[in-house]
């Protein structure tokens, strides 16, 4: 069992710049790939990015790629995602989530565990 904890959005000018964190508990954090979903007003949720279990290898949309570099940190427990050069089209609940399985996936279906989401406002 995984707990997830998002934290660090808000409300940013077009251009601006945020970092969200997600906070795993349990012992067990580095034996999960890890993985970044959005979900905007009116439309399903998204991938955004993704990250293995060691920080190697990374993905991420092509709606992002660029602007968006998700890291994490597995002393710590916690997955990051910095974003710059935020567009209004970026608003939306910002997920993290948790996925057991070797492989990197985008399919949400494959990721166990959730947070409850951070809200990000991009105003123009």
């Amino acid at each position: 069992q995984v707990q997830l904890e998002e934290s660090g959005g808000g409300l940013v000018q077009a251009g601006g710049s945020l970092r969200l964190s997600c906070v795993a508990s349990g012992r067990t954090f580095s034996r999960y790939n890890m993985g970044w979903f959005r979900q905007a007003p009116g439309k399903e949720r998204e991938f955004v990015a993704a990250i293995t279990r060691s920080g190697s290898i990374t993905y991420y949309a092509d709606s992002v790629k660029g602007r968006f570099t998700i890291s994490r940190n597995n002393d710590k427990n916690t997955v990051y995602l910095q974003m710059i050069s935020l567009k209004p089209e970026d608003t939306a609940v910002y997920y993290c989530a948790a996925d057991p399985s070797v492989i990197l996936t985008t399919m949400e279906g494959r990721y166990d565990y959730w947070g409850q989401g951070t809200q990000v406002t991009v105003s123009s």
